[in-house]
């Protein structure tokens, strides 16, 4: 009877599953039918005044041309007229100048004759036929004004919607992911003249593979690239995977999204374990700070974290680590005395890890490091063979030393504003850096017996932590040139 109810309820829930399924992509034809519908409209529009825009463009290099024709004909006519108006009168004086030498020379009179032809003569010297262009100031011909528009009549004819971009594809083979940035590259099908633009959408995802249907996170918007590549930069990669797709542009549409990639984003996430610190720390996921008032607010935090322990936790559940577990042990409660020690959530047991922690310089003690999950509540960070750490004195004098098994060495470098931790497990190597210029500060050299966790330790102070980070290349890089430890750092191992 409770197998067959069991595997009931698993059909049940199957076909839950498939109808939530269906309904969603019910969901989805019917906002697509409405798309359609926006979209067509908003197309013919565009279409209508991109249209009217070219009309108005074509009346406008009309209206132009003609009054170019207009104003040249008036300034010829001007020109012409007025050398027919100066050719009438000419004419006519030249003709009255004839008539009058033909009656002198018809005349039998002797006297004043000689008179008659001297004031002949003079006239017409003088007369304006004589100083007359007979060439025409301006042409009859319009031909130089007049147009060919084959060539944009074939331009015209040979509009047509502007074809859809093509859709790029990701080499996922070229991509990069280092020093919490990512490196997309994508290509084209074929090359495209007419494309103006890239939009790349990325978010966070907790899978391998295309995304699912449904997310929890959303698509995040990179407008505007001009390459075949884009970079984002100060990543904190607090889930293990992103997902990527990209679409090309144009002037007028854009193209269909690639098909989604999901590139590995490896980096070390965890949250403080405030269950197990001392009563004096007040402990939120990834920041300490010193409360003298110690257990008067602690009863009432440890009561919230009977319900919101690492392995209860609603908000932790959903992107539970197989390696993150409860760190309080059994038979133990708190860090307690002198042990003013917090730990992670997660432990080390397999990899390189990198992480920082942002600290008060002002601290009257700090530390920073990994422990064993055998350290004792009432162990001081450094002071057993069960941790190791960079521990920060400011009660009488500064000083910086590594701690391991009761043994310290004073480090000779400026005190950092933050600390970069790096652990490679399988090496048996833990380095500390200074975050900002990467200049290695100690490195234990040691070989893990059982898996460690981060520890830390603030007194009358406080800090932050970093995490989703990856191990910076040149961490890495430096850790390959250092793979022979020195003596001493190997002394406090």
């Amino acid at each position: 009877m409770g197998d067959q109810k069991e595997s009931l309820r698993k059909i049940t829930h199957t076909l839950a599953m498939k109808n939530e399924e269906i309904s969603n992509f019910a969901c989805t034809l019917k906002q697509n039918l409405e798309n359609l519908e926006a979209n067509s409209n908003r197309v013919q529009e565009d279409l209508e005044s991109e249209f009217n825009a070219l009309h108005a463009v074509l009346d406008e290099m009309k209206e132009n041309m003609l009054t170019r024709i207009k104003q040249e004909r008036a300034s010829r006519t001007y020109e012409l007229q007025s050398q027919l108006s100066a050719c009438s009168k000419a004419l006519e004086s030249s003709e009255e100048l004839l008539e009058l030498a033909n009656q002198t020379l018809c005349s039998s009179e002797t006297d004043g004759f000689t008179q008659a032809a001297k004031d002949i003569k003079d006239s017409v010297t003088m007369a304006p036929a004589f100083r007359l262009s007979l060439k025409a100031k301006a042409s009859d011909n319009m031909s130089h004004l007049m147009v060919d528009f084959s060539q944009e009549r074939g331009m015209l004819q040979g509009l047509k919607f502007l074809p859809v971009p093509a859709t790029p594809e990701i080499q996922v083979s070229e991509c990069q992911v280092c020093d919490n940035t990512v490196t997309v590259i994508w290509t084209l099908p074929e090359p495209d003249s007419k494309i103006d633009h890239y939009i790349l959408e990325h978010r966070r995802t907790n899978h391998e593979g295309p995304p699912r249907i449904r997310e929890d996170y959303p698509w995040m918007v990179v407008e505007g690239i001009r390459e075949l590549e884009h970079t984002l930069t100060g990543l904190r990669f607090d889930t293990r995977y992103i997902t990527f797709r990209v679409k090309a542009c144009n002037k007028a549409v854009a193209g269909e999204f690639s098909e989604p990639i999901t590139l590995e984003t490896h980096a070390f996430t965890f949250k403080l374990d405030s269950a197990s610190s001392h009563q004096n720390l007040k402990v939120e996921d990834l920041s300490v700070e010193w409360d003298s008032s110690g257990g008067k607010i602690q009863d009432i935090r440890k009561e919230k974290n009977r319900t919101n322990s690492p392995m209860h936790s609603p908000a932790r559940s959903a992107l539970m680590s197989p390696k993150r577990a409860p760190t309080a042990r059994p038979g133990r409660d708190r860090f307690t005395a002198e042990s003013y020690t917090v730990l992670a959530d997660t432990v080390i047991d397999a990899g390189q890890q990198y992480w920082e922690v942002k600290f008060d310089k002002e601290s009257k003690a700090f530390a920073v490091g990994v422990a064993l999950r055998s350290l004792g509540r009432f162990d001081q960070l450094g002071k057993s063979g069960a941790s190791w750490c960079i521990h920060l004195n400011n009660w009488l004098q500064q000083s910086l030393t590594a701690k391991h098994n009761n043994k310290a060495r004073t480090l000779d470098c400026p005190i950092p504003g933050s600390i970069g931790v790096y652990v490679n497990y399988e090496e048996g190597v833990l380095s500390f850096y200074n975050a900002k210029t990467r200049q290695l500060m100690h490195t234990f050299k040691t070989k893990f017996q059982q898996p460690v966790i981060p520890a830390f330790m603030v007194w009358n102070g406080s800090f932050s932590v970093v995490t989703g980070l990856q191990v910076p290349s040149i961490v890495q890089s430096g850790q390959r040139k250092n793979s022979n430890t020195s003596s001493s750092n190997a002394s406090l191992t």
